[in-house]
């Protein structure tokens, strides 16, 4: 069937849901930047997304589809290649005797119509989605996971069961049809098609397993072809430029590729294993490295204390937390908000994961001295005003930060602790003298990252007495209901979506100041729990209560079980 295009301002306004004047506005506003008059008259808000949908959808009497809460067939969605789909900005939903079902984000396309009619040759009817939903929707139906077991099979077929010809392996791996490099390129669009922060490549006895990090925990996908494993590692060694005969020692590198018109930064580490060598790679996102303090999600008074802190001329401001907890961000976020023409930032790293413009970034490489210590000494040679220290690890380090916050600079750091008040336990620990800690610590800021409930499959449940009583041992009121997410194709059925943060920030006052400079830990530690500052399991109760995480994910994050 094909649709004649209706003249939809004038029907929008025929049946009251904009006004006359209302539709003149967004035919000038069409008439300088483009765009479907749709999209201009949401954007203005003269009509929302949902009632313009439904109102189209009546209109060329066809339905309209929620793909949020639609049953996705993957098998029948990838009939219809990607490349096409994405063309036209349409999917195919369902196969009915009568014809096939197709969502479209315009099914006022003639065009697309068309060409869907004669790619199929079949009978199509049309259904209206939304343009949003419609791409992760091509997320998880156009996923690699059976491309790469196919191309496991390939690849171990062209293998055979001989001994590999490690120069002729090397030499057709270089081509892009190569069985490994169509492997390797389906591993990694998986990963960023699922926001994957790290790929574990992992040789066991009898499988590989292929495991993604998305949202802070680890997916998994077996593969039968064992003896693919070797291929794959001397591929990715060539790539980060690693010696491919060396199996017994441990390597790191990284190197850079193009997916899909987008560039991504790969870290690789490989590890001697028992059965071959675990291959680790991360994936760096460059966009995490631009997020703005607002975007991090901060309360408001935690958000002006902050900023307020980062007006100082001198002092250090720690960030602490496990591994993977977020530290980098923030110290990144910080630094965009003190970057400017005015001040000179020095970073000392390992490794520098994103490149910020105007800051002089160092990154410390152990295996010719270049410490963080040593460079340390030597930025403050360089007039800086903040300088950014990736970890401290040890006495020297710290002694030498903390001078630096002493003598009119301002000093980001990071620190492994599993709160705020037991980072400056772990700098007495690293011998550092009360006084200098005392004198030099300002702040110190501890964070985690916990799951988010998914916005799809969000829905209303009891909690058991053991939820209730953590909760309200943590400060809440009678809780009643709680949200959690009962699993869905969207969220992979895990029932979470994306991660937020949570934070406790411990500002020194004087009494605690001097507590330190007597060394007197044990009425500092007083001191801090009468200070009223928010920990983490209460900024976690509060996203709890709001609905946006569960009791789970937060004992899950802060307790480990």
């Amino acid at each position: 069937m094909v649709y004649r295009k209706l003249p939809l301002g004038d029907l929008l306004v025929q049946h009251q849901m904009i006004t006359a004047e209302q539709l003149i506005a967004a035919l000038a506003e069409q008439h300088h930047h483009g765009g479907k008059l749709g999209q201009v008259l949401i954007k203005l808000g003269f009509i929302t997304e949902e009632k313009f949908l439904h109102f189209f959808s009546a209109q060329l009497k066809i339905p309209f589809i929620d793909l949020r809460n639609y049953p996705i067939n993957t098998e029948l969605v990838q009939q219809l290649p990607e490349k096409t789909a994405q063309r036209f900005s349409a999917i195919l939903l369902a196969d009915n005797a009568s014809a096939l079902l197709i969502g479209m984000v315009d099914p006022l396309d003639i065009i697309a119509y068309d060409e869907l009619s004669a790619f199929f040759n079949r009978k199509i009817e049309l259904a209206l989605v939304r343009e949003a939903e419609l791409q992760t929707t091509f997320n998880l139906a156009y996923r690699r996971t059976e491309a790469i077991s196919n191309f496991a099979e390939e690849l171990s077929t062209s293998l055979g069961d001989n001994e590999i010809d490690l120069t002729k392996l090397l030499k057709d791996s270089s081509t892009d049809d190569a069985p490994v490099t169509k492997l390797l390129r389906s591993i990694l669009e998986d990963a960023v098609l699922m926001g994957a922060s790290d790929i574990h490549i992992e040789p066991d006895q009898n499988i590989l397993r292929i495991r993604q990090r998305i949202d802070g925990v680890l997916q998994e996908q077996i593969i039968k072809e064992t003896q693919i494993a070797f291929a794959l590692t001397q591929r990715l060694k060539m790539m980060a430029r690693l010696n491919i005969t060396e199996k017994r020692l441990p390597q790191d590198g990284h190197f850079n590729i193009k997916l899909n018109n987008r560039t991504l930064d790969i870290r690789l580490s490989t590890l001697p294993v028992v059965h071959g060598e675990s291959i680790v790679l991360r994936v760096l996102d460059n966009s995490a490295a631009q997020l703005t303090l607002e975007q991090l999600g901060f309360d408001p008074p935690l958000m002006e204390i902050l900023l307020r802190l980062i007006k100082l001329s001198y002092g250090m401001i720690l960030v602490t937390g496990p591994t993977g907890s977020g530290k980098t961000t923030t110290l990144y976020s910080l630094l965009n908000k003190l970057n400017t023409p005015q001040r000179k930032i020095i970073t000392v790293e390992d490794p520098v994961e994103y490149q910020l413009s105007r800051i002089n970034q160092v990154q410390v490489n152990p295996t010719i001295e270049l410490t963080f210590a040593r460079v340390l000494r030597t930025a403050l040679r360089q007039d800086p005003d903040v300088i950014m220290v990736g970890e401290i690890r040890d006495k020297e380090t710290s002694t030498i930060a903390m001078r630096a916050a002493l003598t009119g600079h301002l000093v980001l750091a990071t620190l492994h602790t599993n709160d705020a008040a037991s980072s400056v336990i772990r700098l007495m620990d690293l011998e550092s003298e009360g006084f200098l800690v005392g004198g030099a610590l300002r702040a110190v800021m501890a964070q985690r990252l916990l799951r988010r409930i998914c916005d799809n499959c969000c829905e209303p449940y009891t909690p058991d007495k053991a939820e209730i009583a953590w909760l309200m041992q943590m400060g809440a009121n009678a809780v009643t209901v709680l949200q959690h997410g009962k699993g869905c194709s969207r969220c992979h059925y895990t029932g979470y979506k994306g991660r937020t943060s949570i934070y406790e920030l411990l500002e020194l006052d004087n009494t605690m100041t001097e507590a330190l400079c007597r060394n007197d830990i044990e009425q500092f530690t007083k001191l801090t729990q009468q200070n009223g500052y928010k920990t983490l399991a209460q900024s976690a109760r509060d996203l709890i209560l709001q609905g946006t995480t569960t009791v789970q994910e937060v004992w899950r994050v802060l307790t480990g079980s």
